[in-house]
């Protein structure tokens, strides 16, 4: 692919390479202080598009913002792409470079080039994107357009009116920022007799809370999130269907960090969202790196834990479908792993996500049942194809017969429903025999593996007799839906526990 720098003054012009030698910390910051992702659609920004497509006589153009992870398009003209991940794309080229791309024809792109594929997919084969500035000049966006035919050139005028639209959302975001700060405006601070001096009596602040926002952003930056895998196994022969990627945090002086000392903190801060994307694609990355070599793994997927923060903004859908193309891999590679409770603010629009999720092939699984919001009243109106029994009720079941008849009941409802079940927490034999006597058919648990590293689980799937294999199980999305009498059965299920 032949790629056009059109600014062929930006490498030797100082101001432009103190810009590209900015702390990204400081673009990201930047970035935040306009509280722009994930926002509703403007008429402004949609009108700076559409006049991008009119004057470049383009098919398709976007307004799109990178934050660590991912490109998150505010206004789209012409296409339906909304958000995919950030890596290898051409907004990450303008981002770091901080100067105009021109790629003439894409589908000459190199190889190395994954973000090619997802262009090719949607039928793009000219892209050019200039970079959006805040007015203290970081880099923080990317309009881009495409058409669906190559170029052999671009008119500097053309770059020059692209440039000017550019502008336009530059002036649009600092009017943003000022609306958004009114005290800024007025000087804000202190009043003259708030000096800000503790009193006798005043104890001083308190240390505040580890970690803090920017311990998990130094944290992305340096690499030291890492998943380990725990398996997913096929009760009856103890065969691999299936690895949950668990994050946890390589800290550099306090050590390896469970998951429960900082997503919370990460979830109240708004940082789950790079945090998170970046452990799917990770996962996903992983998965296909283990495909590469071992044929025997095609049967085996990957489970990603999503957070409310991710499940509730718009662009997940266009996210996923992306990784996956980038991946190489197929929908039914990836599971999604969601907790009701995630789910029950808004029905309506969780319904229709997972519909498209599950369009894409991507088995949904329904975490932690039974624990939180009464699930059995919501369990039928959601597309899952997986039921994950929480932890607690199998640790129970040998304490007495209605344990064990509850988890015996929740399997009986998930095979009415057509959903499989995976038992979590095992840890005896005694609660392996229960689960496999009442038909359970997969499980998770210490009594199989803990979780471990790529590199300690990379042994385990070297080995074919330890994966499953392809399509011999089900744990995949199904059309096929209860028969009325299962349905009945279902309902009947339902209402009897929840009594």
């Amino acid at each position: 692919m032949r790629m056009t720098a059109t600014n062929e003054n930006a490498a030797s012009n100082p101001a432009q390479d103190s810009r590209n030698a900015r702390p990204e910390a400081d673009r990201l910051d930047a970035l935040r202080d306009l509280n722009i992702l994930d926002s509703p659609a403007e008429d402004c920004y949609d009108t700076i598009t559409r006049m991008a497509v009119h004057t470049l006589q383009a098919d398709t153009a976007s307004l799109a913002f990178v934050d660590e992870t991912r490109v998150w398009a505010k206004s789209v003209h012409g296409g339906h792409l909304r958000e995919f991940p950030r890596s290898h794309s051409f907004a990450e080229r303008v981002i770091n470079d901080g100067s105009p791309l021109v790629v003439l024809d894409i589908e000459r792109e190199p190889p190395a080039s994954i973000f090619s594929e997802i262009c090719t997919a949607l039928h793009v084969r000219f892209f050019v994107g200039v970079p959006v500035f805040t007015r203290d000049r970081h880099v923080v966006g990317v309009l881009g357009v495409g058409c669906h035919q190559p170029r052999r050139f671009v008119r500097p005028e053309e770059l020059s009116m692209l440039a000017s639209l550019a502008q336009l959302v530059t002036d649009q975001l600092e009017l943003r920022r000022l609306r958004a700060k009114p005290a800024a405006r007025n000087g804000g601070g202190l009043l003259p007799d708030e000096t800000g001096a503790p009193s006798d009596r005043d104890p001083g602040p308190e240390p505040p809370l580890w970690p803090q926002p920017e311990d998990l952003r130094r944290a992305l930056d340096r690499d030291e999130f890492v998943l380990y895998y725990q398996p997913e196994v096929e009760i009856e022969t103890r065969r691999i269907v299936g690895l949950e990627a668990l994050i946890r945090w390589r800290h550099p002086e306090r050590g390896l960090i469970p998951p429960m000392e900082f997503i919370p903190q990460a979830e109240e801060n708004g940082l789950i969202l790079p945090i998170g994307d970046w452990g799917m694609g990770q996962a996903c990355r992983q998965l296909q790196k283990w495909q590469r070599n071992r044929p025997w793994m095609d049967g085996v997927r990957v489970c990603v834990n999503l957070s409310a923060h991710q499940f509730g903004r718009s662009g997940l859908v266009d996210h996923v479908e992306s990784l996956l193309l980038q991946t190489n891999l197929s929908g039914y590679h990836l599971g999604l792993e969601m907790t009701e409770s995630s789910l029950i603010p808004s029905m309506n629009t969780a319904i229709d996500v997972l519909s498209s999720l599950r369009r894409l092939g991507v088995s949904l699984h329904m975490d932690d049942f039974g624990t939180g919001y009464s699930s059995l009243s919501h369990l039928h109106q959601f597309p899952f194809d997986v039921l994950k029994i929480d932890r607690s009720f199998i640790q129970r079941m040998t304490n007495g017969d209605q344990p064990l008849q509850i988890v015996q009941t929740i399997v009986e409802l998930a095979r009415v429903l057509g959903m499989d079940v995976v038992a979590e927490g095992i840890e005896t034999e005694e609660q392996l025999a229960l689960l496999k006597s009442m038909g359970c058919r997969f499980g998770q648990g210490y009594l199989f593996a803990p979780p471990l590293p790529a590199d300690q689980i990379e042994v385990w799937l070297s080995n074919p007799e330890r994966c499953v294999a392809p399509l011999t199980h089900s744990m995949s999305p199904s059309a096929s839906h209860p028969d009325k009498a299962g349905a009945r059965h279902a309902e009947f299920l339902k209402d009897t526990l929840l009594a």
